[in-house]
């Protein structure tokens, strides 16, 4: 049996810093849980393989509120998400049970180094500060930033067409900075929602965001008022995180990882959420 651990739900965040001709980085959020996972194979030494094989299971910490990443269907179901199953086809894949912890973000990296649980999948993406400390697996998600328009609007191509026009962006993203750096004006919203809506009445040209959150929104509500009209060229790539010592279990992750791309697995499950293969 999985054990579903109760958590107040909190709101990810995604930052990237980017230009249209620099790199793209993804932050991923998550939620706090002080409950310590009883079966957790971490060590100082780190999460060595043969003692995951030997317990059967692995511990695995996620948000549980992270839509369409983790998150419980109706709000109280089994838990799942893209995140959710890509590891559970990982643990089927390698003969072991996973079982989630459900934990607040800014207390994920804090519970893998306290080892409460084994790994993290979260969308936690591949940064050069996270794998100077932690272990990461073979990409799982690859995403970029994507200019969006109306979908008879043919005037945006690139995010050099961005130049005099206005885009709805939120202040506090950076993807504020990706509009301004491509010369647009910036009109200021709360979120993605508030974005679509002034697209639509026509009160701004464009938006920027990450083509995750506007391929969830398209697979979710097939909006087809508004297209994705750029995208940048370079990418941001999330794994699965693990405590430095954990080569063992990394490596057979990535095994399963290069199955389930390979036998087509991994893009069953993001065509499923996303309506398009965002695993490669």
């Amino acid at each position: 049996m999985r054990r579903h651990t109760p958590t107040l739900p909190i709101r990810r965040a995604l930052g990237v810093a980017a230009t249209a001709a620099a790199a793209l980085t993804l932050a991923a959020c998550g939620s706090t849980d002080t409950e310590t996972a009883d079966n957790s194979t971490a060590s100082a030494e780190g999460v060595v393989w043969e003692d995951v094989a030997s317990a059967g299971v692995l511990q695995v910490g996620t948000e549980g509120t992270y839509r369409p990443f983790s998150y419980h269907e109706g709000g109280t179901g089994e838990i799942t998400g893209y995140d959710v199953e890509v590891i559970k086809a990982v643990g089927e894949n390698l003969g072991i049970e996973i079982e989630f912890n459900e934990t607040q973000w800014d207390g994920m990296f804090a519970g893998l180094d306290a080892g409460r649980f084994d790994t993290i999948a979260n969308q936690v993406t591949m940064t050069e500060e996270r794998q100077a400390d932690y272990l990461f697996t073979d990409p799982y998600t690859v995403s970029t930033g994507v200019v969006v328009t109306r979908a008879d609007d043919d005037s945006v191509s690139t995010f050099a067409d961005l130049e005099g026009k206005t885009t709805a962006q939120s202040l506090s993203s950076n993807w504020r900075t990706l509009a301004e750096d491509s010369g647009a004006d910036v009109e200021p919203v709360e979120g993605w929602d508030q974005s679509v809506s002034l697209l639509e009445q026509g009160r701004v040209d464009a938006t920027i965001n990450d083509k995750l959150t506007v391929l969830d929104y398209l697979n979710v509500k097939g909006n087809e008022n508004i297209k994705i009209a750029a995208e940048t060229e370079e990418s941001s790539t999330v794994g699965f995180v693990f405590p430095q010592g954990s080569e063992t279990t990394v490596e057979k992750f990535n095994e399963a990882l290069s199955e389930l791309a390979a036998d087509g697995t991994l893009t069953e499950i993001s065509e499923e959420f996303f309506g398009d293969d965002v695993s490669q």
